[in-house]
């Protein structure tokens, strides 16, 4: 009896201390994505000398834009696949003073502190 309550022990132990990273893969974690999805297609659209209008019409409305007066969209798209780390693409479009895009930059990066 002592020897099965010795064994029961020591595989819980086991399994508490060395099994916890196993045991995290086992529960289910949904993928989370957030912000505005753009494929590639949608954005190969986009040009230089669009206004903002077509853009809006072309990718939708962008997740931010700059709240001093520039005129600068930002599409931002998030994605946390369940066990793997998360990933980011930013696009973000500069129009001049007359709603003409003039710029256009496409960012993928990895968050550094995940």
């Amino acid at each position: 009896m002592r020897c099965k309550l010795l064994t029961a022990a020591t595989v819980s132990l086991v399994m508490l201390t060395a099994g916890c990273s196993m045991f995290e893969r086992v529960v289910y974690r949904p993928d989370i994505n957030q912000g505005n999805y753009l494929t590639s297609a949608a954005i190969s659209k986009i040009q230089k000398g669009m206004t903002q209008q077509q853009v809006a019409y072309t990718l939708g409305t962008p997740m931010l834009t700059d709240p001093f007066g520039s005129q600068t969209w930002y599409y931002v798209f998030r994605q946390q696949p369940g066990h793997e780390k998360v990933t980011q693409e930013t696009l973000t479009l500069t129009f001049d003073s007359q709603g003409v895009l003039t710029d256009i930059k496409n960012e993928k990066s990895l968050p550094k502190n995940q």
